[in-house]
């Protein structure tokens, strides 16, 4: 079915439509004085329209990593109505928790309802060869009701973020993702997945994303097409912010070592 994109911040906020897979494109943009450093990632849908729906880019004056995700090509700024989503790292790099637009807990309102919502949470492990070998990550996500929507996670502190309710194993309404392990190929001396045609280049940034009691279930894939740009498509229960975001953190400087 053509997937339709209305309202923007609806549809990238919203899971994909179950049994649909929403294929897209994400090209790294790297013009200019700064964007060697801080490039700015656009993702369109991968469709004879190429419809526009998100861009990210690193934060300048950041301790840590920080993306600033926005439904509007040229307005990245954390003022802006067109500001949807950002994600931050911890200090080392290797956890990423993706926020939407809400407010910060210092910042809530009497009933909190305005406070943001944690929408996902990347964790990286590195293995004995450093990250040259596979990557391994764990993706943790809220859970979906029994209308197929998303459980506001809305943390009050730090000690309550997706994060911690998964280091401590307080899995309610929690799901928890792994990337598929590669398999090596002793013809191309490498590791490989199967991504049906979406991906062309050999890459440890290309990834499956999968439930362990589903391991044929591709929950989001990216991979490499071209030297800047890189398919992601992703299916229920992820919504495009999170997808990006996870594929944000996988560009992310510590953790690059192409």
């Amino acid at each position: 079915p053509a997937i339709e994109v209305d309202n923007l911040e609806e549809f990238v906020l919203q899971p994909a439509p179950q049994g649909a897979t929403i294929k897209c494109r994400v090209t790294r943009d790297k013009r200019g004085m700064d964007r060697g450093l801080y490039p700015t990632y656009y993702l369109h849908l991968d469709n004879d329209k190429k419809v526009f729906l998100l861009a990210g880019r690193k934060r300048k004056k950041s301790k840590t990593s920080n993306y600033l995700i926005s439904i509007d090509p040229t307005d990245l700024s954390r003022g802006g109505e067109n500001f949807i989503g950002k994600l931050r790292s911890n200090l080392m790099g290797t956890k990423f928790t993706v926020f939407d637009n809400g407010a910060n807990p210092d910042r809530a309102n009497a009933n909190w309802s305005n406070v943001r919502q944690e929408l996902s949470a990347v964790v990286y492990e590195t293995n004995v060869l450093g990250f040259k070998g596979p990557r391994k990550m764990t993706v943790i996500i809220p859970g979906m009701n029994s209308d197929s929507e998303r459980v506001p996670i809305r943390p009050r502190n730090d000690n309550d973020g997706l994060l911690m309710r998964w280091q401590n194993r307080n899995m309610d309404n929690i799901i928890e993702l792994h990337n598929k392990a590669p398999v090596w190929n002793d013809e191309t001396q490498s590791y490989v997945l199967n991504f049906h045609g979406r991906v062309t280049h050999a890459s440890v940034k290309n990834f499956q994303i999968v439930h362990d009691s589903d391991p044929d279930y591709i929950v989001m894939q990216f991979g490499r097409v071209a030297d800047d740009a890189f398919t992601m498509d992703y299916n229920y229960p992820l919504c495009a912010v999170q997808a990006f975001a996870i594929a944000l953190s996988s560009f992310d400087g510590k953790l690059a070592c192409e």
